[in-house]
């Protein structure tokens, strides 16, 4: 994964945890805007996270199979651990590059549209 995708990542995990402090605080509906900002935030930015962390653990298994590999009697358990690792990385990355790209502004936004038959 590119370096600065891993930063943003990482940017993205910080935020999400300075954001669920912030909705824990006993003063978080003091202001119903805010709230309302923060919540709409954390919501944007959870999934997000959430399959970063899954990206690092993911990362994590393929690292501990690649070591299992020099012990001759879990080389092939090891074999097909890194295997399903790596293809299950690869899908996540691909997931987290969808999710990273720009929102359109007016996706919040509602829309009535009303088709008739032609004449």
């Amino acid at each position: 994964m590119k370096p600065s995708l891993t930063s943003r990542l990482e940017q993205l995990s910080e935020r999400l945890v300075e954001l669920t402090r912030l909705l824990s605080s006993e003063d978080a509906t003091a202001d119903m805007e805010t709230y309302r900002r923060l919540t709409r935030e954390h919501a944007e930015i959870s999934p997000v996270a959430e399959l970063y962390h899954r990206y690092r653990q993911t990362a994590q298994d393929l690292k501990t199979a690649q070591e299992m590999l020099a012990d001759p009697e879990m080389r092939e358990f090891a074999e097909a651990e890194a295997e399903a690792a790596s293809r299950k990385l690869g899908g996540i990355e691909l997931e987290l590059q969808k999710l990273l790209l720009p929102r359109d502004p007016n996706d919040e936004r509602n829309i009535f549209l009303e088709i008739r038959a032609g004449t």
